[in-house]
């Protein structure tokens, strides 16, 4: 039987979710996962690293990228541009490894398109007074921004019908565990296994 394809987890929803901490504990218990970092004109969070958290590029490098069809997927975001580098993903499924996108909603519909047969998961907080919560504690943002990001979220919401699971992240060890028992039901879906039965 021909080597499958890797899975391409697609994670996502409101600023503050926690889709981040989630992504980055799975890396650390299933190293064979690779992460697709994404490029963003964001400024870095002081303990980000630039082509490890994110590839920080500018409005003008961003838009060039646009141009040269370089994206599998991009949004802007509370005035800022976020993508993803196309080639590294393609070559990874292709060789058999699965990649882990955590990337913006309007992204995550591009992606769907294009992958309908990514696993798309959307990542909830417990109630928007711990997301509001969750947000202040980074101490990184403005009120305005702050208060953009909130109203932003509750919009969101609305979109977890367009992915195949949802995860609410109350405690991470049981939304991390949530997410690797969803990884290993889809690699048992008959779908993707077209296992010739003959002769059993």
């Amino acid at each position: 039987m021909e080597k499958s394809n890797g899975l391409l987890i697609v994670l996502s929803g409101p600023s503050g979710a926690g889709k981040g901490t989630i992504c980055h504990e799975l890396l650390r218990q299933l190293p064979d996962v690779k992460y697709s970092v994404s490029a963003t004109t964001r400024n870095p969070r002081p303990s980000e690293v630039d082509g490890v958290d994110y590839f920080f590029r500018t409005r003008e490098e961003f838009q060039s990228m646009i141009q040269n069809d370089e994206l599998l997927e991009w949004a802007e975001f509370c005035e800022n541009y976020y993508g993803t580098p196309q080639f590294a993903v393609e070559q990874s499924l292709q060789a058999g490894i699965d990649v882990i996108l955590e990337i913006e909603i309007q992204g995550a519909l591009q992606i769907k398109k294009r992958f309908p047969h990514g696993v798309f998961v959307f990542v909830v907080p417990p109630s928007l007074s711990v997301l509001s919560e969750r947000i202040h504690k980074r101490g990184t943002e403005s009120e305005d921004v702050i208060r953009k990001r909130l109203e932003t979220a509750t919009r969101e919401l609305s979109y977890v019908t367009e992915y195949d699971y949802v995860i609410v992240n109350d405690e991470l060890d049981k939304a991390v565990d949530k997410l690797k028992n969803i990884l290993v039901a889809e690699k048992c879906r008959v779908k993707r296994k077209p296992y010739d039965f003959q002769g059993v």
